[in-house]
Parts: structure tokens; sequence; C-alpha cells
């Protein structure tokens, strides 16, 4: 995303994260809440310290250091992603030992962790040292679509910057690429950042997902015993940890689409316990088949 798109995107952050470059006040620690520009804000300050060509304190966005940093590839911005839904303490303990390090391009390095709730308790410990007492020229960005699944160990020492959802501007945006109204404010309501729906915007995979959440959906709401045949095939489609994720923010944003209908409100309560247990490791179709006893 380029420094027009992202001040169209989140013109009060941009704003304000250059006036703190002008003022040469960068903090060493962020925590960005909402995913909707926080990767991109955070690639925009990694090229602001690397480029080599600035405009002001802007990066050029055309020399190699700022290409290697939006292809993420540039050796000293390392991006951190979890695996299978978790951040392991191992992946962290890897990234302290860097930290006292200098870069290999120069004297900085910066660490974005995406979806950084998703850290280990242990593993996100072991980072509050590092945040205090930074032994070298480290920036590090947390982001996360829920502030409040962060320590507050780590949200104290942080400064947060908060990215809302621009739900509007998405629709727009998908519509123009091609989805019909109704699927595009689908997705737009879905995704938690707008990499991701230009992910799934043509990923037939997701959609056949979506439509057979929705037919899990109705047969709930009329108590139909063939819920329990839809659960085995949801299993089977959704054969990894991710794929379940989708199934289950598939299943809250169809039930936030429609929360006057009591019913409906209690199918999410016990979807979001369904969701409980699959986090402590019930199985995908246990939890869900729980969630349809439920609803008999």
């Amino acid at each position: 995303m380029k420094q027009d798109q992202l001040k169209a995107w989140q013109p009060d952050q941009f704003d304000r994260f250059v006036r703190i470059l002008e003022q040469n006040q960068l903090n060493h620690a962020y925590l960005f809440s909402g995913f909707f520009g926080s990767l991109e804000m955070a690639q925009f300050l990694a090229k602001s310290l690397f480029c080599t060509d600035k405009v002001g304190v802007l990066p050029c966005e055309k020399c190699r250091n700022c290409k290697l940093i939006e292809q993420e590839e540039f050796p000293d911005v390392t991006l951190i992603k979890p695996v299978n839904q978790v951040i392991k303490t191992e992946r962290i303990r890897e990234l302290v030992a860097q930290f006292s390090q200098a870069g290999i391009e120069s004297q900085q390095q910066v660490f974005i962790i995406e979806q950084a709730e998703k850290m280990h308790p242990n593993a996100a410990n072991s980072l509050l040292k590092v945040i205090e007492e930074p032994q070298s020229e480290v920036y590090i960005f947390f982001l996360t679509s829920d502030e409040e699944k962060i320590l507050p160990t780590i949200r104290s020492r942080t400064q947060i910057f908060h990215f809302n959802k621009q739900e509007e501007k998405l629709i727009h945006q998908l519509e123009q690429a091609g989805l019909v109204k109704k699927k595009a404010t689908f997705l737009a309501q879905f995704s938690q950042s707008r990499a991701e729906a230009e992910k799934l915007v043509d990923q037939a995979s997701f959609w056949t997902l979506v439509d057979e959440s929705e037919r899990l959906l109705t047969w709930l709401l009329a108590k139909k015993k063939e819920s329990y045949l839809q659960v085995a095939k949801l299993a089977s489609l959704a054969d990894d940890k991710e794929k379940q994720d989708q199934v289950l923010r598939i299943l809250e944003v169809l039930c936030g689409q429609d929360l006057l209908q009591v019913r409906i409100r209690q199918i999410l309560q016990d979807l979001l316990e369904a969701r409980k247990m699959w986090q402590a490791n019930v199985s995908f179709q246990n939890a869900m088949e729980y969630l349809v006893l439920k609803e008999m």
C-alpha cells in the first residue's frame, strides 16, 4: 500500500505519525489495534527508518530498501505470524536473541508481530524486559484485532493506536473487484484487514465454506437433525486450524446480521462457547456437534 492509499484509509493516524517522525519521537514499542492499515503503517514507519532517499521524513517508496520492505524481504525488518493459530515461545525467544545484535544493513531493527494476541503467554512475557530496556535500536510493532487479549503488562508498556475498520470503503473496493453487493458486504464484515479481503475475494474454497455455513445456520434455526451431517461436511472441508477459524467467524458474522431474533442471539452465545472449546483443543467437529446439541 502506497502512502496516498494509507493516508486515505487512515488519515488521522497517518498525520499523527508524520508529526512523530518530524519530531524524531518514534517510540520503541507500539500496539496497533485493528488490522485496517496497521501492517501497512508499521511497514511505512520501517521504510522511514531505512529509506536511502527520503523526502523530508517520508520514505521515497522507490529505493532498494523501500522495495524490499514492501516485499517483506528486507533483512532488518522481521515479520512474525502465527503458525497453526499460535506464535510459539521458541519463535519469540529466537527473536529476543536477535535484539542484542545490530542489524545487518544498519544499527536498527524492526520487528512486526502480526496477530499478537496469539502469542503464548510465556512468549509475551519474554518480551517485557526488551520493551522496557531495549539493548539496541529496536522497534517492535504488535498488531492485533483485539487489544483486550494482549497481556496487560504488554499493553501498559506500549503506545496504543487504533486502526478502525473502514467498512464502506472496503465494500466499494470489493464491488469494483467484481463482487455483488451482498457478497461484498459480507466479506467486508468478515475481513479483519484489507489484505485478507483481497486474498479471499476470488478464493473458491472460502465461498464454499460461506455457503455451507449458511446452510448449517438455516438448519439450526429450523432445529433439523440434518445439522449433524452438515457439521461433518464442514469438518471435512475445514481441514486445518485456519479454515476452522474461518467457519467460526463466518457463523459469527451471519448471526451478527440478524441479532433481533432471540434464537439467533442464543445460537451466537452457544457458538462462542463452541469456539472456547475449540481453542481449548477440543476437536473442531466435537465443538460444532456441541453447538448442534444445544440447539436441538
